[in-house]
């Protein structure tokens, strides 16, 4: 049960990150869509933010802005290629 409930966990937890990488890699994705998920993304797992996260509310408005952009070229650009090549990758790493 343990190790079900584990695979699910990182199933879940995969799944949108092979798809951004799909998508990042695919050459048929735009060079600008690429590079603003790519520094996005790469602003959300920063330590540093241009507002520190500690401040109340405003501390995580950076991040929203940052997750928002990213979410919005996602539903653009991503295709049912895409999806498929990701969800190969997770059956592999991930088999039920």
């Amino acid at each position: 049960l343990l190790r079900k409930v584990l695979v699910r966990a990182g199933r879940s937890i995969a799944q949108p990150a092979l798809e951004a990488f799909e998508m990042v890699i695919n050459a048929s994705t735009p060079t600008q869509v690429r590079v603003t998920m790519l520094a996005a993304l790469t602003y959300l797992i920063m330590p540093m933010d241009l507002v520190p996260d500690f401040i109340p509310v405003a501390g995580f408005s950076d991040d929203l802005v940052a997750l928002t952009a990213v979410i919005s070229l996602w539903n653009s650009h991503i295709t049912p290629e895409i999806r498929s090549r990701a969800r190969q990758k997770l059956d592999r790493w991930f088999p039920l």
